[in-house]
C-alpha cells in the first residue's frame, strides 16, 4: 500500500489593502509639502520668463503704464539698461517741421504720406500695426 501522508491545511497569507499604516508616517507629509513648493516655485519662474520685463531677455522693450491718464509713464528696457519717463501732464512743443501725415485704415493698419520737399521717397509707406 502507497504511503499516505497527511498533508497539514494551507494557511492564507491575510492581505489587507485597506490596513495600510503609511497614512501615519509624517515623512510622508514633509514629501508633499515639498512637492507643493516645488510646483509654486515652478510657476514664479515661469511669471519671471514671461514678463517683458524680464533682466534675462535680449530683445529691447517699451511698456506704456496708464496710457493716456495723467500719471501716464514709459518703461524703455533696452539691452540691460531700465529707463523710465513719466508724463508731467503738460502739452509738448519744440521746434520742428512738419514730416508728413499719418492715416489709420479700417484695417488698422497705418499709412504714413510725407509731406512734399521733406527729403524722403513720396511713396506712402505702410505698417501693420
Amino acid at each position: 500500500m502507497p504511503d499516505r501522508t497527511v498533508l497539514a491545511p494551507r494557511r492564507r497569507m491575510n492581505i489587507n489593502i485597506l490596513d495600510d499604516d503609511d497614512g501615519d508616517d509624517p515623512i510622508l507629509s514633509v514629501v508633499n509639502i515639498v512637492d507643493v513648493f516645488l510646483v509654486i516655485i515652478a510657476v514664479l519662474l515661469i511669471a519671471v520668463i514671461e514678463n517683458p520685463l524680464n533682466p534675462f531677455a535680449t530683445q529691447d522693450v517699451i511698456v506704456i503704464k496708464n496710457p493716456g491718464k495723467p500719471d501716464m509713464a514709459m518703461v524703455v528696457k533696452e539691452g540691460q539698461e531700465l529707463k523710465e519717463y513719466k508724463s508731467s501732464g503738460q502739452i509738448g512743443e519744440g521746434q520742428g517741421a512738419k514730416a508728413g501725415t499719418a492715416y489709420r485704415l479700417k484695417n488698422g493698419s497705418m499709412v504714413y504720406v510725407p509731406e512734399a520737399g521733406s527729403g524722403s521717397s513720396s511713396a506712402p509707406t505702410r505698417s501693420s500695426n
